[in-house]
């Protein structure tokens, strides 16, 4: 005799496996991040002396750079909206700007870099600039993994807005979560603490 095989209807909390995975990974994220900030301030705290991010490095440049990554989160939040309007021409002119944003960043970030070791500034030459490239090198390497997924998601990834566009919505938005992140990890933390204090 065959059981029957009862299927048990569930409701749609709107809370699937992407929605918590991205969640849990961005725990990961604050876990690295946290490490990383307890680090400065138990190393600034018992240093007698420490240099003052806000003459040594260079703020104009890092002002650029949190306006761009601003305006980056702008453009993805229009991208994600765009998507349930299901407008694909919209979308990639909004994605697209979020590209060219991300790449902006790195190139600030990289002649920021450069100005550094031009005036012979390494991170071998006290605590705090090897706290300084050790914490931007990693954010800007999360940058560059936020460009890889919009990029796939401007591109490639853009077939299955025509196949199942509720689906891409939600992996947009999913990306989406992440480039906050990583917006406002610079626009909270890294920012004020290095450049600022």
């Amino acid at each position: 005799m065959e059981i029957p095989y009862i299927v048990e209807e569930r409701p749609d909390t709107g809370f699937n496996n992407a929605t918590l995975g991205i969640w849990l990974f961005l725990a990961s994220e604050i876990m690295l991040f946290g490490a990383l900030f307890s680090s400065y301030i138990l190393l600034r705290t018992s240093a007698s002396q420490w240099p003052s991010g806000a003459s040594d490095l260079n703020i104009p440049l890092a002002t650029l750079n949190t306006f761009i990554l601003v305006f980056s989160s702008i453009a993805v939040v229009f991208a994600w909206a765009s998507t349930k309007e299901g407008n694909l021409a919209k979308f990639k002119k909004w994605m697209g700007i979020a590209l060219l944003c991300g790449l902006g960043f790195l190139v600030v970030k990289s002649i920021e870099y450069k100005l550094e070791f031009i005036h012979h500034r390494f991170p071998s030459t006290n605590t705090f600039l090897a706290l300084y490239f050790t914490m931007t090198g990693i954010h800007a390497m999360h940058i560059m993994g936020g460009l890889i997924v919009n990029s796939y998601l401007w591109g490639p990834g853009c077939k299955m807005f025509k196949e199942d566009l509720s689906h891409f919505s939600h992996r947009v938005e999913i990306a989406g979560i992440y480039w906050h992140f990583v917006d406002l990890l610079w626009l909270i933390f890294l920012f004020p603490v290095l450049y600022l204090l």
